[in-house]
């Protein structure tokens, strides 16, 4: 696609992301429908498909786990609407196993394959070890080798202190690496909030006490919606997901959450 062509698409998308939930991307970390919910959305060739109907992004994790063909991120993208938007979440093996060192052949093929999104692709997610500290060298490496294959949106969910420290806060700005704000919050309450600078606010919500088995409930999901709303900036694209998947609340709460998003817009 020629670059104004997919500017456009891009912006289009936005729009109507806009209009919906007042400039919000609303989704899960997946795309399953529990049985309970499946009726809440509509028919369709495929679950990502019918998912779709009612969300406007997806984070992907399985890419964390396994590789995905070129051609099965070109299937996901042509059975979307033209705004709908995913995250892919960078693999282990670059984030976990190497550790962001020497990291660029697996990056080569982690892009080539994620490209098969198109404009499609919204960000791409690196979610780091709780063991994983900052080094200023390392980080700044892999940033660059980074900022050379794609031009996609990156965000980055630390877990070691020293990933909110000034020196680091100062790095992810310079190479305009979006933090995440995440529930629960380790190991610092900062944590919660996402990066406040950049072209774009990344909430991750695990689901609390227990990560990924607790539901937020009514009064949780109000507080959260009224600090994306706090959070929020003309021209700055919000994504919220919902990471709460292990017992089946994340579509549910989702949907919810959309609904107060939208009484609050509308």
């Amino acid at each position: 696609m020629p670059p104004e062509q997919a500017s456009t698409s891009k912006s289009a998308g936005r729009a109507q992301a806009s209009a919906r939930y007042g400039g919000v991307r609303i989704g899960c970390a997946g795309w399953s429908l529990p049985s309970a919910e499946r009726a809440r959305f509509g028919a369709a060739d495929s679950v990502l498909a019918a998912y779709a109907t009612r969300m406007n992004a997806v984070e992907v994790n399985s890419s964390f786990y396994r590789p995905h063909r070129r051609s099965t991120w070109q299937r996901w993208a042509d059975s979307v609407p033209a705004e709908f938007r995913f995250s892919a979440k960078l693999p282990r093996a670059i984030t976990h196993e190497a550790r962001l060192r020497a990291a660029g052949p697996l990056l080569d093929d982690f892009i080539g394959q994620v490209e098969g999104l198109g404009d499609r692709l919204g960000a791409l997610l690196m979610q780091l070890p709780p063991s994983l500290a900052f080094d200023a060298a390392i980080a700044a490496r892999f940033f660059t080798m980074l900022e050379r294959r794609t031009a996609a949106a990156v965000v980055c969910e630390p877990r070691h202190r020293s990933w909110f420290g000034e020196p680091a806060q100062e790095l992810l700005q310079r190479y305009g690496v979006q933090r995440a704000g995440v529930d629960p919050a380790v190991p610092l309450a900062v944590a919660s909030r996402p990066s406040a600078d950049g072209a774009l606010r990344y909430w991750r919500w695990h689901g609390s006490p227990r990560v990924y088995y607790s539901a937020y409930g009514e009064g949780r999901l109000v507080a959260m919606a009224a600090a994306v709303r706090a959070e929020a900036v003309a021209g700055v694209e919000t994504w919220c997901v919902f990471d709460n998947t292990a017992a089946g609340y994340a579509i549910p709460e989702a949907l919810r959450f959309q609904e107060l998003l939208a009484g609050a817009s509308g």
